[in-house]
């Protein structure tokens, strides 16, 4: 299986491949043995956490050094061999280790939320298979596999978002996902397909790696001119719309993204796994694996997309108020800076900051879950009729969920990207390669960096008004309901032992000694180029100052609006309010615009296949049919008609000349008597 390999590089590869390997296991043996019990989660968190360890080696091993590949012959296409193997790289081994490393707190903490669910077994079956299913993603070495992973990515989210299928919601929720999805999916294979046909390989370290055929290949006169053939430029930007279409479906971008906050269906756990390391991450790590195939063009199609998606959904959770959506929402914004980034050239901090959100979100997303899990307390105890994700029936919770409260804090303050946070150093450096990106391009250019910095401190206004609601002043449904009873609290273990391991994570020593400088980070530097060298101007001093003094200012105002008791708050009214509540109206435009036509299209084609395509092959039945008939009076009547005749007559003369044949000699005379006579009679006539 494994050519060429020191022991050393074939012993990490075996930790891979068992890394990857144990959640399916886990998955089968739960599948297979139908526990209905806490087995499963043992078995599924036991699994992930061997996963885990065995990655950590992997990462040590493969970490700044040189490419481990290992490859064997799966199947050949003609000519062309499919191969089948793992590629360690900086890569491969930081999402390897970053999947299990968010996935485990997150098995921990389902534990104690799922436990009185009566598809416990089956939520820890479906979580083992994604993680699988991510983390086999991440370390194969061909587009083929990538795409089967890729698949599976897509198809054990749907299961995990339609986890609650007896609700109309969730099954709406997931067949969203899947279709949006699907529509990602044509266009990642619809770019294989070319870069199959271009280069001949489906190998990604020959195609993309420091020497494969993809950076060596340069563009002249509207082709690829390469060592392997010339391609023509259209398919080249055919491939980049199919990579991105992938990107948007997987991380949620502009225009594929309204599928991310109504996957809030699923069990927030799920939601913490989504939306951290495992599924949307898989698109910043497509634009990750096959970076050198874009173009400068390509590269600022990213930004401007990017740049967009980031603003869109950060003006849209200032107003929402189910307190997942706006994480949701939040995540479609962060992931907009990741793909901003990577158009820019900020490869590694793009990487960089899809690290550190993954902590910091993850951390969001579990404190919702046990935020939410105490409101359905309340709403069950009480006999109320409330949204238990509401945030307007919230407040003054950190009374009764100091630690909860405490860790939100933290979460909140990365998610902004204030000091001494993981977020601060990511974020910021994607800001400042932004500035420095404009300027080289050109004033047209500066809108987007500008928009990125207005981005950046709508997230601190919907980040502090979540906070602010959710936590401080008093309790609202106690307001309305004086006599309600409360009994809450922060939870057992299960549920703190991942906060706190998640909010260590998300904050700057994990990353870097300093707390201010992202060019000092381990991540950032690893993934910068050799002969890079570091650009100091005048955007590494003002662009953090500007966007940590105003961040604070905006925290204060957020906090003085809603903070506050008969305090002033924005009208729930105007087009800009309905804008952002309403989600631009971009559902309301595909479900009757894009929706609508789309069936109308199909039924189109449904009646053009019943009437044409249909009619046309019953007419030609119908033709045959009747030629048939046609043939068959023909060969009745002439054809086995002649041959009666001719039978007939045959039979008839034998018939006649038979009376002739009676065996009698003196017949036999008179015959010749007479056959002679009537010559003789003849030649007299006729002479």
């Amino acid at each position: 299986m494994i050519k060429a390999l020191s022991h050393t590089d074939a012993q990490t590869v075996s930790f891979a491949i068992w890394a990857v390997a144990l959640p399916f296991v886990a998955f089968a043996v739960n599948l297979l043995l139908l526990f209905r019990s806490r087995i499963a989660a043992l078995v599924s968190t036991a699994a992930i956490l061997a996963s885990l360890i065995l990655a950590v080696k992997v990462f040590f091993a493969v970490w700044n050094a040189p490419v481990i590949h290992a490859q064997t012959v799966w199947f050949t296409v003609g000519t062309a061999k499919v191969p089948l193997g793992i590629l360690l790289n900086n890569l491969s081994a930081l999402m390897l280790l970053l999947v299990p490393v968010i996935a485990l707190p997150v098995h921990i903490y389902s534990i104690a939320y799922m436990k009185d669910d009566n598809g416990y077994s089956r939520y820890f079956r479906y979580l083992s298979l994604f993680c699988f299913s991510m983390l086999g993603l991440v370390v194969v070495d061909n587009l083929v596999l990538l795409y089967a992973f890729w698949e599976l990515v897509g198809f054990s989210s749907y299961l995990l978002i339609g986890f609650w299928f007896t609700r109309q919601s969730a099954v709406l929720a997931n067949k969203k996902a899947f279709i949006m999805n699907r529509i990602g999916d044509i266009g990642l294979l619809t770019a294989i397909v070319i870069l199959f046909t271009q280069y001949g390989t489906f190998d990604i370290s020959a195609l993309f790696g420091a020497d494969g055929l993809v950076p060596l290949s340069t563009m002249a006169a509207g082709m690829w001119a390469g060592p392997h053939s010339a391609m023509p430029e259209v398919w080249q930007y055919v491939a980049f719309g199919g990579i991105f279409l992938a990107v948007a479906a997987k991380s949620a971008q502009f225009p594929l993204h309204t599928w991310l906050p109504d996957a809030m269906e699923g069990p927030t756990s799920v939601s913490a796994l989504i939306h951290a390391a495992t599924m949307v991450a898989a698109g910043v790590f497509l634009l990750g694996r096959v970076y050198p195939l874009f173009n400068a063009t390509e590269l600022t199609i990213l930004a401007v997309v990017g740049c967009f998606t980031a603003f869109m959904a950060a003006t849209i959770a200032l107003t929402q108020n189910d307190l997942k959506r706006i994480l949701a929402y939040s995540t479609i914004s962060q992931l907009g800076f990741m793909v901003l980034a990577m158009g820019v050239g900020a490869y590694a901090s793009s990487l960089f900051h899809l690290v550190t959100h993954a902590f910091f979100k993850c951390l969001l997303f579990l404190v919702a879950g046990i935020v939410i899990h105490q409101m359905k307390h309340i709403k069950e105890d009480n006999n109320l009729d409330i949204d238990p994700q509401n945030i307007l029936h919230m407040g003054g919770l950190r009374k009764k969920l100091p630690l909860t409260f405490i860790i939100t804090l933290i979460g909140a303050l990365a998610l902004i990207g204030l000091p001494l946070t993981s977020g601060y150093l990511s974020k910021d450096g994607i800001l400042i390669q932004a500035f420095v990106w404009a300027e080289s391009k050109g004033a047209v250019f500066s809108i987007i960096p500008y928009v990125a910095l207005l981005t950046s401190w709508l997230t601190a206004f919907y980040v502090a008004r979540l906070v602010v609601k959710v936590f401080f002043g008093d309790f609202r449904l106690q307001k309305v309901n004086p006599h309600i009873h409360i009994h809450i609290g922060d939870g057992n273990w299960l549920y703190k032992a991942p906060l706190l391991l998640l909010a260590a994570c998300s904050l700057f020593p994990l990353f870097s000694k300093s707390p201010v400088f992202y060019e000092d980070a381990w991540i950032y530097k690893s993934f910068l180029p050799s002969n890079f060298l570091a650009r100091e101007n005048i955007y590494h001093t003002i662009v953090p100052v500007l966007v940590n003094i105003l961040a604070v200012v905006v925290i204060y105002a957020a906090f003085a609006i809603y903070g506050r008791r008969n305090s002033w708050s924005f009208p729930q009214r105007g087009l800009l309010y309905r804008l952002s509540y309403n989600e631009w109206y971009i559902d309301r435009f595909y479900n009757p615009v894009v929706v609508k036509a789309v069936l109308l299209f199909s039924r189109l084609l449904y009646a053009f296949d019943r009437k044409v395509v249909d009619g046309l092959v019953d007419s030609l039945a119908g033709a045959g049919i009747a030629l048939s008939k046609i043939t068959d009076w023909f060969d009745r009547y002439i054809v086995d008609g002649f041959l009666h005749l001719v039978t007939s007559v045959v039979q008839t003369i034998g018939n006649f000349a038979r009376r002739f044949q009676s065996g009698k000699v003196q017949y036999y005379l008179y015959s010749m008597l007479l056959v002679v006579a009537v010559v003789f009679i003849f030649k007299l006539i006729w002479t």
